[in-house]
């Protein structure tokens, strides 16, 4: 099984809209509009993992001058700021069967390189807490509960520093 990562092109969306509900419950899964409308206004911020010709995961985000993410930002594509000095995660999903064998941490690495070849500062994201440790692994560092109750969950701000 080889696993491809790539940039997301707008011909994905159907694609990537089924994986988003597959992967979160539906109060915390990005409508299709909202999706859209992420990738309208930072497709270069979207990567995808295919199997064989077939999205299997992707990862988003945009980039922002906030070092946190706050619950607006998953709604309103406006606190994305191209020049920004930061980049937020706001989803890593892969779909169950293609889970444990490695193409999260080759999309959160893309991100990761991504953002360092955008000369960012830092990457950040929200998780919950049995994600902490995995998310450590790649550099980020848990700095505690977040503000944000997006999907009325507890979510805790991770943050990589890239210098």
């Amino acid at each position: 099984m080889e696993v491809s990562i790539r940039s997301a092109k707008m011909t994905d969306l159907e694609e990537i809209v089924e994986i988003e509900k597959a992967c979160f419950p539906p109060a915390e899964a990005a409508e299709r509009e909202t999706i859209l409308e992420r990738m309208t206004q930072f497709l270069e911020n979207f990567f995808v993992a295919e199997i064989e010709g077939k999205l299997v995961g992707f990862i988003n985000g945009c980039t922002t001058d906030s070092e946190v993410i706050f619950d607006e930002m998953f709604h309103d594509t406006k606190h994305h700021v191209k020049t920004g000095r930061y980049m937020a995660i706001f989803g890593l999903d892969v779909m169950s069967e293609n889970r444990r064998k490695g193409i999260a941490e080759q999309l959160i690495k893309t991100f990761l390189n991504h953002a360092r070849e955008e000369s960012k500062i830092g990457v950040s994201l929200t998780c919950k807490e049995t994600l902490i440790t995995y998310y450590e692994k790649f550099g980020f560092k848990n700095k505690g509960v977040s503000d944000s109750v997006h999907g009325g969950a507890v979510w805790y701000d991770m943050m990589c520093d890239l210098n």
